[in-house]
């Protein structure tokens, strides 16, 4: 099991109990120690190493460093001890100039400018000339854990040469494309102009393998695979029809005499014609240029393992057998994979471009997606577009840089940052690209390499860093740092190690095969006797090593903690440096050292665990007394003697006047001779000393003084106030400052007082009558209003009297009758 696990579970046992004592504390023990575990659980890298050589203690990290002094281990430390952080090292008392801790380095070998090229200068370079990747050779001198960073430069020159290899599908559907192809010689040499003075052309057909059941194998078909009239040539593999070449006449020359052949199936031996197109360099014609492969066709493609159905099983051999141009082993070797055809591709600098139809699209873009530096171009149902295509693809390849590395050796790494155009950086997969690279613009790298271990023999390894489908790349040695300096100036067959069984080198014994021990004193085969063992246990106990070590050879090998900074020592293992007294959880109170678990403790401090401080200056009062004169200062703590005060430095008296209350009597009966004390004023008021004041300004500041003052204002039984300052100086000598006159308040003046409560008074009784007034008029209006109101809704009776009689009486002649 785990021996921190045990640990682990012990302690939080502890937590768990002093949790439900203390409450919340144990709270802080609990999170205290699990930092504390964490940091045993990373412990230290070059400890558990166990380095018995300085060249072993320089593989494991970065960090670790080899103490060279020969007087550096303790009684009961083991060689390994040697092998730490260098902190660790100076903490334990390695001086710094006595550290092995070689460092790698970075060497620039070659480092030719990168090309500052212009088209229109007269004078043309060879591509051998050209530089567009910067340095080219570099030597890395590298150590285990650290890694080395290096820029490299990247610059698309102007006018660099271009080789295009056009290879064509030659079967009975592309009779409509070939016709389109004959002139394109020198249309497309006119349209490369604009991009390069340096351009060649060639020129290649494929059709497919010629075995059953991919063509028709009876005569009449071998000569000619064409149905009805059509006129056909005989069916072949693939066939270098022109060589890389400047005269664009010669191209469309021979392409017109070229004739259409035919085959059964749909897909195409095309793999095969790309196969030997990348690795027979000298039967093409490539050079140390831009080389691009323009594949155009209109039908699918066969690839490995398809050659089953005609019988052939060996894989393809990726090498060239062009006889007069043809390729001859079609029939023999199988079809290649897509992965053999990707690394062929990359290793001779090839970027394709698929000119295919409509239909196909979908089939090579996956395809693509598979192969670096390729693009995919939609081709007209007769290639007429196949000019722009080309130039459109080439633009779309020469505008993104992909860099790519050979295998690097075991336990070397390599990350690339790329900084792009626009300040564009990108880390990871796409720290090895940039895109939208235009002609004459400079992008860089960050490459950065690390080492994990040594290979093997320690000897140098080569890689190479090239950006793909460029010739260009850069050569990188690497040299591995296996071995410290000081191992070189090491004594073979030392005396200092028992008698010559080891090489004294780097200030320890590398003991010869079969030997241990810290000088090479012991045999592997003695290791394990009674008699050795028996020096190993104190005062001749049961009990080896004191169960902290190990005995080798009669001699305690102390056991190494987790904690590179705990460690147990002595000639029997009984000492450490971590079990001494704690307190606030931390070893000797964090104010000392713990030498065979006892503390020794810095100065000012003292204790068992240091944690009593013999500076004062925390319990200076304000009055810069210790503990206000009245108490004790004890570990820095004030233990107040006096009952009545508290607080950290005894200043605090609860039941105590202020200074100003406490000597009020005293220096009202001696500066003024009044006040309670008067009669008693010689007896009791005699412990300080009075200076009288002219007035108020000529009282002691607190800004003016080295030592307290207090500044007091009282008032006697008459009401007047007095002023003075109290302050003790030198710890004994009190002074007492007062100003001579008293500050009385002056009588008050009967007669504006007589005056104005007259006038008071005669005013309020106006206000009265005012308002009395105001009251009566608005009261008089209100019922003149309501007059008025009734006035105008008083409805009079007007019947007759029933006595009333009229005086006039009226008579009608009964004669009369109205004529």
């Amino acid at each position: 099991m785990n021996p921190i696990y045990n640990v682990v579970h012990y302690f939080l046992t502890i937590v768990d109990h002093r949790s439900a004592l203390d409450g919340e504390s144990g709270a802080v023990y609990d999170a205290n120690f699990l930092n504390y575990c964490f940091f045993l659980s990373e412990g230290s890298d070059c400890i558990k190493a166990n380095a018995q050589s300085c060249g072993e203690c320089i593989q494991v990290a970065e960090k670790c460093g080899w103490c060279t002094d020969a007087d550096f281990l303790k009684q009961g430390e083991s060689k390994s001890a040697r092998c730490d952080e260098l902190k660790s090292l100076i903490t334990k008392g390695c001086s710094k100039a006595k550290i092995e801790n070689p460092r790698g380095s970075i060497s620039i070998d070659k480092d030719k400018p990168v090309t500052n090229r212009k088209k229109e200068v007269a004078e043309k370079l060879k591509p051998d000339q050209i530089t567009q990747i910067q340095p080219q050779k570099l030597s890395l001198n590298l150590r285990s854990g650290e890694a080395q960073t290096f820029k490299l430069k990247f610059k698309r020159a102007e006018d660099y040469p271009i080789d295009l290899y056009y290879l064509m599908d030659l079967s009975f559907s592309m009779k409509d494309d070939l016709e389109n192809v004959k002139n394109l010689g020198t249309d497309l040499m006119r349209e490369m102009q604009e991009i390069t003075s340096d351009f060649r052309i060639g020129f290649g057909s494929f059709v497919e393998k010629t075995v059953m059941p991919y063509i028709s194998t009876t005569p009449a078909r071998l000569l000619n695979p064409c149905t009805s009239n059509e006129n056909c040539t005989s069916p072949f593999s693939y066939k270098n029809v022109l060589k890389l070449t400047e005269n664009g006449q010669q191209f469309n020359s021979l392409v017109s005499k070229q004739q259409i052949s035919g085959n059964l199936d749909s897909p195409e031996g095309g793999f095969d014609a790309i196969m030997q197109v990348a690795v027979c360099g000298d039967a093409i014609g490539w050079r140390n240029v831009t080389r691009l492969l323009v594949f155009s066709t209109d039908a699918g493609f066969h690839f490995a393992g398809d050659g089953k159905l005609g019988g052939i099983v060996l894989p393809n051999d990726g090498k060239c057998h062009l006889e007069n141009n043809m390729y001859t082993m079609s029939h023999y070797y199988d079809y290649p994979s897509i992965a053999h055809l990707v690394q062929k591709l990359s290793d001779n600098n090839i970027q394709t471009i698929f000119a295919v139809t409509e239909e196909f699209q979908p089939v090579y873009k996956e395809l693509k997606n598979l192969i670096p530096k390729s693009a995919v171009g939609t081709l007209s149902s007769n290639s007429s577009n196949v000019i722009k295509l080309i130039i459109d693809s080439y633009n779309s390849l020469s505008s993104e840089v992909i860099l790519e590395n050979n295998k690097v050796p075991e336990g070397v790494s390599i990350k690339y940052k790329s900084i792009c155009k626009n300040g564009v950086v990108g880390t990871g997969e796409n720290g090895r690209k940039c895109s939208n690279i235009s002609i004459g613009d400079e992008v860089s790298f960050d490459i950065t390499i690390e080492s994990q271990k040594c290979p093997s023999q320690g000897k140098s390894e080569t890689i190479r860093i090239k950006p793909l489908g460029f010739n260009e790349d850069v050569e990188i040695v690497l040299n591995f740092i296996c071995e410290c300096e000081c191992s070189k100036g090491g004594e073979p067959l030392s005396k200092i190690c028992h008698n010559g069984n080891g090489t004294f080198e780097c200030g320890a014994c590398r003991c010869n095969e079969g030997r241990i021990g810290r000088l090479c004193e012991c045999s592997t085969d003695e290791v394990r006797t009674d008699d050795l063992d028996g020096n190993c246990r104190k005062d001749n106990g049961t009990d080896i090593c004191s169960n902290n070590g190990d005995c080798v050879c009669g001699t305690c090998e102390c056991k190494k903690r987790e904690n590179p900074e705990e460690r147990y020592s002595g000639k029997f293992c009984d000492c450490d440096n971590f079990n001494c007294d704690r307190s606030n959880n931390k070893l000797c109170g964090g104010h000392g050292r713990c030498e065979c678990r006892v503390c020794i403790c810095d100065a000012n401090y003292t204790g068992s665990a240091c944690d009593c401080s013999l500076d004062t200056s925390t319990c200076l009062a304000a009055n810069k007394q210790i503990c206000n004169g009245r108490g004790t200062c004890e570990c820095g703590v004030c233990k107040c003697t006096n009952p009545k005060f508290q607080g950290p430095t005894c200043e605090i008296c609860p039941t105590c006047p202020g200074v100003c209350a406490e000597h009020k009597e005293c220096v009202q009966c001696r500066a003024f001779e009044t006040g309670e004390k008067k009669d008693t004023c010689q007896r009791d008021c005699s412990y300080f000393n009075l200076i009288r004041v002219k007035d108020r300004d000529k009282l002691p500041q607190p800004a003016d003084q080295s030592y307290p003052l207090s500044h007091c204002k009282e008032r006697d039984a008459n009401d007047c106030w007095f002023y003075y300052t109290y302050a003790v100086r030198n710890d004994t000598m009190r002074e007492v400052y007062v100003v001579e006159t008293l500050e009385c308040p002056a009588g008050p003046d009967i007669i504006p007082i007589v005056a104005g409560v007259v006038a008071g008074i005669v005013l309020i009784g106006l206000a009265l009558l005012l308002i009395w007034k105001l009251l009566m008029i608005i009261h008089d209006r209100r019922e003149f209003a309501k007059f008025e109101k009734e006035k105008m809704n008083a409805k009079w009776d007007t019947g007759e009297n029933p006595i009333y009689k009229s005086a006039v009486t009226t008579v009608v002649n009964p004669k009369y009758e109205g004529k």
